[in-house]
Formats: structure tokens, sequence, C-alpha cells
């Protein structure tokens, strides 16, 4: 997944709540950019595009595989999309 240098991003997480996506972004931070501020919200606004965009291009190449799954009428399953654009674990 694409990331920042100062920030890599680890996870993303679509929520899907009725008319509302919440969307859960993990990454690792220098601690400049305070809660709340416009450069936090431009920085979160980068890495999730950035890693949005990612998945989608993956997902358009067909490099994608199911490794895991649960439930049998709600299921879940994972996904795992092979060579983005850059490191999913970039930083670690």
């Amino acid at each position: 997944m694409s990331s920042s240098k100062s920030s890599p991003l680890l996870r993303l997480v679509l929520d899907y709540r009725g008319e509302e996506l919440v969307v859960r972004c993990l990454y690792r931070s220098n601690g400049e950019s305070n809660p709340g501020t416009k450069r936090r919200t431009k920085e979160i606004q980068a890495l999730v595009t950035a890693g949005l965009q990612d998945v989608l291009a993956g997902l358009q190449a067909g490099r994608v595989d199911v490794v895991g799954s649960s439930g049998f009428t709600q299921r879940e399953d994972v996904l795992s999309l092979k060579g983005s654009s850059s490191s999913a674990h970039e930083g670690e």
C-alpha cells in the first residue's frame, strides 16, 4: 500500500453502517499533527486515498486471494492483494 514517508499506512477497515461509510485508518505517526487539525485531516485523507487507490488497482488487476473466511449465512471473507504498487509493510 502507498504511504507517506512520515506515516506508513498499516490498515484500512471499511465499515458500512446503513447510509454511512466509516473508514478506520491505522498508521504510524511521528506526532507532529494534532487531532482535529486541518493538517491531520489532510494527512489522513492522503493516506486513505492512496490506500484505496492501491486496493482498487490490485482488484482490477486480479491479484487477489481469499485468505480467510467465516460465517454461514452472514459471511466475512478476508482478501489479500498481491503485488500492490508499494510494500504493504513499509517501515516495519
